[in-house]
């Protein structure tokens, strides 16, 4: 499942921390020579082919999560798909490129520029004269208005979920002709390219009633190449035709229907023939990958890694003989079935008619997978570790220090996308991805992986490692031990009688600190390659107790041995983990398992919890139940706007609450506050994107929120669907989309000779 909270395009992240004046924060990258924004990580993948070669009409056949319930993208229940639907129908002034920037989009908009910054910033905004609505109204100064009015937040009545940006224009008038907008701001705005995409007609926009309920399960008026026909909730599909007065490039295919399919039934609709186009997981990306074989000569299959080697866990090798029987096995169940013992002999011969029948399945699976492909990007948003800073131990910044000092974020990034080889770079920034204009690795505030510091940091904030603990109210020793509600029964941490977790001698310096390698013997997250079980946690799970437990006082502890438990005014520190439960979320739990690994071995126990997805975010991150969590947030080529929120310092409502709005980890200074509203209200690019940078390296130093790495993007597609599939960052073209006229990737057949 994906934990991604996206609205038309909004981002949304959590901010850190920091005390003003006590850390240093480096000189920026952005004054060097050398841009660090650098390039996107991942190319887009989907079979990118001109006009000429795909042939008109068709249906394309699109899962989505779910069948959006509001087709207004500014309302608070707005979801992906909704988001899908307006590129498709509605206007955007601008669109994202392949590298997260924003480009005019010619179909609508001829120019746009800031024609004057004094007194007022003002802004004109030449149509396309060809642009009309599907009603034949020309797009005009009354639409920009109707939206202005209905996301300014003055009127109340309008259920908007944002108005960032909208807020600051003074008046919007109409210009030197039917074709000119003339926008006014009260205040310099510097992201007044993220406005007014999409644009809605005044016919949705233009009264409370129409804006909260007319547009939440049609739209009368639009103006993309595609229009809404029906959105048939029975059905769980959303239907999308062309639109006859569409005046740009004629969408190629005839319809786009967008059904709700689970995650986890994906494979079989395929396998069904239900489906063109679907988001899917690596054990799905796994199955169609080597149904399809490679795609190119020489290249391996989409899942091969970047040495052109089967990836880990891909599946690459084929198993021998049928079912993976060996020639001896195979061998062996014929003369069984064929000799003499005629009860081992009827055993045999069912055996091996159900393996037949078995194998005779999967070759169906394999050849109805075969005609699609896996195609792989990075999407545009990044996984991170939250840590709530509202209470609890992780309200002391050096405690959270401790646990961002205690991980190697680039094994993490490795766990998660190099089976699937993709480029494994931790994320380095907050605000922005490689290869956006904001993007520079900030990371450097906080600093490199070292176990010392963070056994350091949490010392000088009174958790002292191997101190006594105090015993629960049901007997366990409160000593950092790990759990999970999978968890049968509660047991003692390792550790002597009384509680305290012996550290050999051997194994500390002069001044006592724990000096120990940082990585186990069986694999770098503690856990068995073969057998796929965690070791240590906390718990006697191997025979003879977890390393330095109930040894000797001066043994020697091996090698990765966990560090002793901290504790501070006998309480063990252990850290509340919510993790998803559902389909989809395996990822996350594998990461979550290094993480805890990774914090067993400076002496910080996790209790992980696993919650259904429902109530994932809604029940635990947004209101503050958890200390660690994981989830994931889109990127933005707007971050001054849309970073705002997120990292805004939370201020008490009237009624004595704390208003966080989007700031899940309810920290947030002045400083970084400041840094933002600077960034927002400058309309010098290069000013605002070092602006930006320094709020950035501000967040790490104060780690609320670890950026850990970019999220794999993988679908599978029809081998004939040309231009869809791994968008990456750059918006969809939804009229190029279509399928390949007949012939070898669509080539044109060679034209017959001259009589």
């Amino acid at each position: 499942m994906s934990h991604v909270r996206v609205g038309p395009r909004a981002v949304m992240r959590s901010v850190a921390f920091l005390t003003a004046g006590v850390l240093a924060v480096p000189a920026l990258a952005g004054c060097t020579s050398e841009d660090p924004a650098g390039k996107p990580l991942a190319e887009q993948d989907v079979a990118a082919a001109a006009r000429a070669r795909i042939t008109d009409g068709g249906t394309l056949r699109w899962a989505v999560d779910s069948v959006p319930d509001t087709l207004n993208a500014f309302q608070s229940d707005a979801d992906a798909t909704t988001t899908r639907v307006a590129q498709a129908v509605l206007p955007s002034m601008y669109r994202m490129d392949e590298t997260g920037r924003p480009r005019r989009n010619p179909d609508y908009l001829e120019s746009a520029k800031v024609v004057d910054t004094e007194p007022k910033q003002v802004v004109v905004y030449k149509l396309n004269q060809q642009a009309v609505w599907s009603d034949g109204r020309e797009i005009g100064a009354a639409d920009f208005a109707a939206q202005w009015r209905a996301l300014s937040g003055k009127d109340t009545a309008y259920w908007t979920a944002r108005n960032a940006g909208y807020d600051r224009i003074e008046k919007i008038e109409r210009g030197a002709s039917d074709l000119e907008v003339r926008v006014t701001f009260r205040r310099p705005y510097a992201d007044w390219k993220s406005l007014f995409t999409p644009l809605y007609p005044k016919e949705v926009m233009g009264t409370p009633d129409a804006f909260n309920d007319g547009a939440r399960r049609t739209l009368k008026v639009t103006a993309g190449p595609f229009a809404v026909e029906k959105v048939d909730t029975k059905a769980d599909e959303l239907v999308l035709t062309g639109n006859p007065r569409w005046w740009g490039e004629p969408a190629k295919l005839d319809k786009i229907v967008l059904r709700s399919v689970p995650r986890d039934e994906r494979v079989s609709e395929l396998i069904a023939g239900e489906l063109d186009l679907a988001e899917i997981d690596p054990d799905t990306a796994e199955q169609v990958a080597q149904a399809a074989g490679p795609r190119d000569a020489g290249t391996g299959t989409p899942l091969m890694g970047p040495d052109g080697t089967p990836a880990p866990g891909s599946g690459g090798s084929a198993l021998p003989g049928p079912q993976g029987r060996s020639a001896a096995e195979a061998l062996r169940s014929w003369a069984v079935a064929n000799g003499s013992d005629e009860e081992a002999a009827e055993e045999e011969t069912l055996a091996r008619e159900k393996r037949r029948k078995a194998q005779a399945k999967q070759e169906r699976r394999r050849k109805a997978l075969s005609g699609f492909e896996v195609r792989k990007s990075l999407e545009p948003a990044y996984t991170q570790l939250a840590l709530n800073g509202a209470d609890g131990p992780l309200a002391d910044e050096r405690v959270r220090r401790a646990v961002a000092r205690a991980l190697d974020r680039e094994e993490l990034a490795e766990a998660v996308l190099k089976p699937l080889g993709l480029p494994a770079e931790p994320v380095g920034s907050h605000l922005a991805l490689s290869g956006q204009a904001v993007y520079a690795d900030g990371s450097g505030a906080l600093g490199d992986q070292d176990a010392k510091e963070a056994r350091a940091l949490l010392a000088d904030a009174g958790w002292v490692p191997g101190g006594p603990v105090k015993k629960t109210e049901d007997g366990e020793e409160a000593a950092g031990a790990e759990k999970s509600e999978d968890d049968e029964d509660g047991k003692e941490s390792d550790g002597g009688d009384d509680g305290t977790y012996i550290v050999g001698e051997d194994d500390k310096n002069a001044d006592g600190e724990d000096e120990r390698d940082e990585k186990g013997e069986d694999g770098a997250d503690g856990t068995d390659q073969a057998s796929g079980e965690k070791h240590g946690s906390g718990k006697n799970t191997a025979q003879g107790g977890a390393p330095g437990a109930y040894a000797p006082k001066g043994t020697a502890a091996p090698v990765g041995a966990a560090a002793a438990p901290v504790a501070k005014d006998g309480k063990a520190l252990t850290l509340r983990f919510v993790l998803p439960s559902g389909p989809g979320s395996q990822a996350l739990r594998t990461v979550a398992d290094r993480i805890s690994d990774m914090l067993e071995k400076i002496g910080i126990g996790t209790e992980i919890t696993k919650v259904p997805d429902e109530s994932y975010f809604k029940d635990h991150v947004a209101s503050g139940e958890y200390d660690l969590a994981l989830y994931s947030w889109p990127a933005s080529a707007f971050p001054a706007t849309d970073a705002r929120p997120i990292y805004a310092k939370p201020v008490p409502a009237a009624d004595g609450s704390l208003n966080v709005a989007q700031n899940y980890t309810r920290v947030g200074t002045d400083q970084v506050d400041q840094l933002f509203d600077q960034a927002m209200g400058t309309l010098d690019q290069d000013t605002a994107r070092d602006l930006l940078r320094k709020a950035d390296s501000r967040i790490w130093a104060a780690a609320g929120s670890l950026p850990l790495y970019q999220r794999p993007q993988l679908v599978a597609a029809r081998e004939n669907l040309a231009n869809a599939g791994a968008f990456g960052f750059e918006t969809p073209v939804y009229e190029d989309m279509g399928f390949l006229k007949k012939g070898p990737r669509g080539a044109e057949a060679p034209a017959s000779p001259s009589s």
